[in-house]
């Protein structure tokens, strides 16, 4: 048991694959609240998980909270509401991460993860504070889950491996670009059900993931942005070395007195130069 631990451990925080590090940080979140809200179930206390996720770490739809709420459009899409929110979206992104991974970087996944989520959570904030539709009842209205993550990485992926084949279950093999389609037009459709804001959500982090990789074939890579410039070296001003004089004639007098101040006073007392001098004429 210890060793599928370190396993994980290694898998999720060391390995440097974002898959497994994106399903890892949402599982262990979902695991952790799902067991706290376990025991303050047996406690019968009056604190709800859900609502105080939803409420510190949810994207709110009212315009007027945003300002100390500021962070949950990126807090929001490491979040589930239940286990089948959490599984759908981790499958999707295990199915199409693994191909994702296959042509492109590490640092591209990350980008498209994380911008896919925040454009996502724009989407829901601008589209339930335009459309006539849904400016009532703002009031409270949150919105969690790492769909519209997921979404941007799907859509990248079908964007540009369009004609890679999934096999799927009672269908066979099938295109991924007809599964992103599919996944676009049930969130289209899904914009006049209860859940119109997720799905808002999705659209936006499927339209990142589009242009991500349009821009991407056009020669412009924005995961760049998580580049990090190289760190100015301040090098010190030293002191340009002395030169040294130099002694190719030094006279038979010079070396006599430096021969008496050394009887007179000791070698010690010499100076620099008169040391130079006395050195160079040793070696003549």
């Amino acid at each position: 048991m210890n060793n599928t631990f370190k396993d994980l451990k290694f898998k999720i925080f060391h390995s440097g694959n974002p898959l497994y590090f994106y399903i890892g940080v949402n599982t262990i979140l979902f695991l952790v609240l799902a067991i706290v809200s376990v025991f303050l179930f047996l406690g019968k206390t009056d604190f709800f998980v859900d609502e105080w996720v939803r409420e510190y770490f949810g994207v709110p739809a009212l315009l007027a909270a945003l300002p100390t709420r500021f962070y949950t459009v990126f807090t929001y899409m490491f979040f589930h509401d239940g286990f089948l929110h959490l599984l759908f979206n981790m499958l999707g992104l295990f199915w199409f991460g693994n191909i994702f991974m296959n042509f492109l970087n590490s640092k591209q996944f990350h980008f498209i993860y994380l911008a896919g989520g925040i454009v996502g959570a724009l989407f829901y904030i601008a589209g339930l504070n335009i459309f006539p539709a849904y400016t009532n009842g703002l009031v409270g209205k949150t919105v969690i889950g790492s769909s519209a993550a997921v979404m941007a990485i799907i859509t990248a992926t079908a964007t540009l491996v369009p004609n890679y084949t999934l096999m799927m279950m009672f269908i066979g093999e099938v295109k991924i670009k007809w599964i992103a389609i599919a996944y676009f037009l049930i969130s289209f459709i899904g914009l006049s059900s209860a859940n119109a804001g997720g799905n808002l959500a999705h659209i936006g982090g499927a339209i990142l993931g589009f242009l991500f990789i349009s821009s991407l074939q056009k020669g412009k890579d924005w995961s760049k942005w998580f580049e990090r410039k190289p760190k100015l070296r301040v090098v010190k001003n030293e002191k340009p070395p002395v030169k040294k004089a130099a002694f190719k004639d030094v006279s038979q007098q010079e070396i006599d007195a430096i021969l008496d101040k050394i009887s007179s006073s000791g070698y010690d007392k010499l100076t620099a130069t008169e040391k130079e001098k006395l050195f160079k004429a040793s070696k003549d």
